[in-house]
């Protein structure tokens, strides 16, 4: 997520080396707000990605619905179709649903578990919509696991570093996401 939309993340920080000289309990979590991940995924698009080498499939900016009770989130992306085998671009829409993790190797928030709902591509023909769907989830799954939703940045994570603790699992509110803040793993 962009610097700003993080900001929480190092006045929690603060707080937890306040509550550390205080001798009160640490807070065990971060809250990231909804309008907080739309604005960080949002950064992250447009994409464009190559669909059986032919066609060139670019998703904007996906429309974020939080979904709770799944512990996942539901995406709708503008998708327009183009290519030399198309005499014109085609717009339409990928809706899909995924969950979120932390990567601690490369210290990234991601996307995983994707799952496709749909994709349409309005007035295709219908012999190039049945190829487009046949590649829909090997497209989404390159589009969305393949984007750093957030690349945390040694700054950004400092005072939590400091108090060895790091993001760990990430839990889906109707208001956003609480991220539990665990003690870092040793290395092996």
């Amino acid at each position: 997520m962009k610097r700003r939309s993080w900001l929480m993340v190092v006045a929690a920080g603060c707080g937890l080396a306040v509550v550390g000289c205080s001798g009160k309990a640490a807070p065990d979590s971060v809250t990231v707000s909804r309008e907080q991940l739309q604005e960080a995924v949002a950064s992250r698009f447009p994409r464009q990605f190559p669909v059986a080498g032919m066609l060139q499939l670019t998703l904007k900016s996906p429309a974020l619905d939080l979904l709770p009770e799944r512990n996942a989130l539901r995406a709708v992306v503008q998708a327009e179709l183009s290519g030399r085998v198309l005499r014109q671009s085609y717009g339409g829409r990928l809706d899909l649903d995924f969950a979120l993790r932390y990567e601690p190797t490369d210290r990234t928030l991601r996307a995983h578990q994707i799952r496709v709902n749909s994709l349409v591509i309005d007035d295709l023909a219908p012999a190039m919509s049945d190829m487009l769907t046949t590649y829909a989830n090997a497209v989404s799954e390159q589009a969305l696991g393949q984007v750093v939703l957030y690349p945390f940045q040694g700054q950004d994570l400092a005072l939590l570093d400091s108090l060895n603790v790091e993001p760990g699992a990430i839990t889906v509110t109707p208001q956003g996401l609480n991220v539990a803040l665990v003690r870092k793993k040793p290395a092996p």
